[in-house]
């Protein structure tokens, strides 16, 4: 791979769209505005994401819209570990866990 490509497939223009909106959300105007805060690489600034990156700063600004908290910059080899969100699921309580899942689109359905 070759300095400053993506690691994977792209991201979908839906996936690049929803994270702008998030950022702007967040307080940012665009993706170079954002840079610095959230850790992104100078080809991110630029709007291009590969599917796994997209995906995860997505989780990332949602998880913070969820709880409330600032976003904060995460190493990328952080951002796609598969076992780092199963801890931060551990983590939360049932009622969390099923507010977020609501958010998402799932149907929860209490005991």
């Amino acid at each position: 791979m070759a300095f400053g490509q993506q690691s994977g497939p792209p991201a979908s223009a839906k996936q690049v769209q929803e994270l702008l909106a998030l950022l702007k959300v967040a307080g940012h105007t665009d993706f170079r505005d954002a840079r610095g805060p959230m850790g992104f690489t100078q080809r991110q600034a630029a709007g291009k994401f590969a599917r796994d990156e997209a995906a995860a700063f997505i989780d990332q600004l949602q998880e913070a819209e969820f709880s409330g908290a600032t976003p904060v910059a995460v190493p990328a080899s952080r951002l796609s570990a598969h076992g780092q969100e199963l801890t931060e699921l551990r983590d939360l309580s049932a009622e969390q866990l099923a507010l977020e899942l609501r958010r998402r689109g799932w149907t929860v359905i209490e005991p």
